[in-house]
């Protein structure tokens, strides 16, 4: 497997014919747990979406888990993304169905077929964010965090080489928030590589890592100062 996970060479982003983002040349290797930062409207989303294959990129090299981003096709996307595990903000859970119900749809819509293999691996990755005793409850009757452990639950279905998360802790409290991220450094400590995109600067504080920022049409590195 490659070690260089994500590159962007020279990328500009669009949307709607609009530049978000100009000049981007960025590299992520394997392992590594990235932060983007930056304002609401600064650009991080766009960037997130161009990396899933919902923005397409025209302008610039892009390279994502081994796919051309460039040449990204929409039959090539379902794949891609078995490649990438996504989380949200806003959980996106399935509400009429049990948590093992909602990990079951995903496996079958990637086309896991073997019912034992699947509840082996349904277990597995709820036991990796500490909910495995939750399986069989419904999504409203867990809390924002433990709907958001889940959904980074989800995001290991298929073994994912790069996961990114999109604003996890957007809808949680503060202490809420510490404990998403603790599940999510763990993820990264077996070698997950993560890219996440927040505005949440005292996480960054109290989890320092490499970090991006997106303003003025840029996106750059910037260096955090320890406290």
């Amino acid at each position: 497997m490659s070690q260089v996970v994500l590159a962007l060479k020279d990328v500009t982003i669009y949307q709607e014919n609009k530049v978000i983002l100009s000049q981007v040349n960025i590299e992520v290797n394997h392992g590594e747990f990235l932060y983007i930062i930056g304002k609401t409207g600064s650009g991080k989303s766009s960037f997130m979406k161009t990396l899933y294959g919902d923005l397409p990129l025209t302008e610039g090299d892009g390279h994502i888990v081994e796919y051309d981003l460039a040449t990204l096709e929409e039959k090539d996307i379902p794949f891609l993304r078995r490649k990438i595990g996504i989380v949200f903000q806003d959980f996106k859970l399935l509400p009429d169905r049990t948590i093992n119900a909602n990990m079951l749809f995903v496996l079958k819509a990637t086309g896991w077929t073997d019912p034992i293999e699947m509840q082996n691996k349904i277990d597995e990755v709820l036991d990796k964010v500490g909910m495995k005793g939750f399986a069989n409850q419904m999504p409203h009757q867990l809390s924002g965090g433990e709907q958001q452990r889940v959904a980074i639950a989800r995001a290991l279905l298929n073994d994912p080489e790069l996961i990114l998360a999109d604003e996890p802790t957007g809808n949680l409290d503060p202490q809420t928030s510490v404990e998403v991220l603790e599940v999510l450094k763990n993820i990264n400590a077996l070698g997950k590589t993560i890219i996440m995109a927040t505005h949440d600067y005292a996480l960054l504080m109290k989890f320092p890592s490499k970090t991006l920022k997106c303003e003025d049409g840029a996106i750059f590195e910037v260096v955090q100062k320890s406290v």
